[in-house]
């Protein structure tokens, strides 16, 4: 069996950055699995289930970060980590490029 954590690379898309929203939508989804699940950048890893450390990071619009996952639902969590970055953390009014929902 082998024991090497699973690794992706994701940016983050939206304007905003990794702010406070996303954020716990990443610790929500990554508190699911029973993997240790690290995320960060240029060397720095932090937990995946802290919003305060992924707060830490600082992530604007364009960075890359490293998603580490350990355990035996590390792919399934990496998996649905990424596609919450890749949907922009589905809102649309974050996408650039995204038209603004109005209220009718």
């Amino acid at each position: 069996m082998n024991n090497t954590p699973l690794t992706r690379t994701v940016t983050v898309r939206n304007p905003q950055g990794l702010h406070a929203r996303p954020a716990d939508l990443v610790v929500r989804k990554a508190t699911s699995y029973q993997s240790l699940i690290l995320i960060g950048r240029d060397g720095e890893l932090v937990d995946c289930k802290s919003i305060l450390s992924l707060l830490t990071l600082g992530a604007a619009q364009g960075t890359v970060l490293l998603i580490s996952a350990d355990g035996e639902d590390a792919e399934e969590a990496l998996d649905s980590i990424a596609q919450l970055f890749d949907a922009g953390f589905d809102d649309k009014n974050e996408m650039k490029g995204a038209e603004p929902v109005a209220d009718v």
